[in-house]
């Protein structure tokens, strides 16, 4: 979707700076031009000679030099998207007072393309009335604003402020100006993260399920145009999932309860979530204390949610299931495929580096009901979602 699309790059004073150069790879990756314009001061944070190594472009961060100027009006009008990445507190003032006191500013002010800021800064910076004040007021010019996130913060501090990740912001990129749309009018399910089966008050079951994976498939199906209603586990993937219909829930019931809830209307339903198999046969009202140097606990199945939707499955309805296996995952794979009555399968290994549980990479190999088999090899999660997407858009368009 990016391919030959170009995107001019402002870099800003913020030590999210770093970030940039993987935001570039991402872009050029994906068949972006990319061009780069530095504030004076995003140069102590990052060298000019990265990014343009990156991009393949001079990086220009002055207005002239003794023998040339840099064209402001003809940068602005080059772009198709202006991205402003990170976009300081300093910056986002000057965006907002209409200030032009350099070459980043010079070439805002007179951009004639969409322009996208994702802001960057320390919790109470980003929670000033003033900060909220500038982003309005730049908002009211028909700038769009990719909401950060929370997490880690370079004061040490633990809050909100931190910009969006590269991969965030190339799928923010894709899905508002250069997404073909192809699922638009459909409805999607997807299921993310583990379970939690309780014990008692204080004590559960559950897995090293991140939620990452759902979470970016969800974001794909969204970006394709899909209605897509996420029914996510306990998970910290859950941070920004604008644009989504969110169920949260905790155990496996709640799971199979949200899932049938919605799949008679559902197009495509994909199940990446963790599910537990089994469940405590009785949840003590109050804590357990120890006692003895044994204990055991009686289990019971969970209701299959994958198996049960392929019982009900309708023509016209695509179903997806994961397998996460660490022996002889081919043939236990599609055998899921076939007994789960599903039309995909989407297999992980644990032997794989990177991929699984707990990693913002995977690798997986793709399965079809029509007995085509599709290796995706080592990639972010929201990449290796984007190509999952594809083959369920090729499928289900047939």
């Amino acid at each position: 979707m990016l391919e030959g699309k170009k995107i001019l790059l402002g870099v800003t004073g913020s030590i999210a700076a770093y970030k940039s150069a993987t935001l570039i790879r991402l872009l050029v990756k994906a068949g972006a031009e990319v061009k780069v314009i530095m504030t004076p001061s995003a140069k102590t944070f990052i060298s000019p000679l990265t990014l343009s190594t990156l991009s393949k472009h001079p990086v220009l961060h002055e207005l002239s030099d003794e023998t040339t100027w840099a064209n402001h009006v003809m940068l602005g009008r080059w772009a198709d998207v202006m991205l402003m990445a990170p976009l300081s507190c300093n910056t986002l003032s000057k965006m907002a007072q209409g200030a032009c006191d350099n070459l980043l500013m010079a070439v805002y002010l007179s951009a004639t393309c969409p322009v996208v800021v994702a802001p960057a800064m320390d919790e109470d910076m980003w929670k000033h009335p003033s900060t909220k004040f500038n982003l309005n007021k730049i908002q009211s010019y028909g700038n769009r604003v990719i909401p950060v996130t929370h997490g880690q913060l370079a004061s040490g501090l633990i809050g909100d402020g931190r910009m969006a990740e590269p991969e965030e912001i190339v799928t923010y990129l894709k899905d508002t100006f250069f997404s073909s749309r192809p699922l638009a009018g459909l409805k999607a399910l997807v299921t993310a993260g583990p379970t939690y089966e309780p014990i008692d008050p204080v004590r559960f079951i559950g897995n090293h399920s991140s939620g990452k994976m759902g979470v970016a498939l969800a974001q794909s199906l969204r970006s394709s145009g899909a209605e897509v209603t996420l029914v996510l586990g306990p998970s910290d993937a859950g941070l920004n999932l604008e644009g989504l219909h969110t169920v949260h829930v905790q155990t496996a019931a709640e799971m199979y309860a949200a899932c049938h809830k919605v799949y008679s209307e559902t197009t495509v339903a994909v199940m990446a979530a963790a599910v537990a198999d089994y469940t405590p046969a009785e949840v003590a009202s109050e804590k357990i204390k120890k006692k003895g140097a044994e204990w055991s606990l009686q289990f019971q199945k969970t209701k299959d949610i994958l198996l049960s939707l392929g019982e009900i499955k309708k023509p016209g309805q695509f179903l997806v299931g994961f397998a996460l296996e660490t022996t002889n995952e081919e043939t236990y794979a599609l055998g899921k495929l076939e007994s789960k009555h599903a039309d995909m399968i989407v297999m992980n290994s644990l032997q794989d580096k990177g991929a699984g549980f707990g990693h913002d990479t995977n690798q997986v190999t793709v399965f079809m009901k029509g007995g085509e088999k599709t290796k995706i090899g080592l990639e972010s999660k929201q990449e290796v979602a984007g190509k999952i997407v594809e083959l369920i858009v090729k499928q289900v368009k047939q």
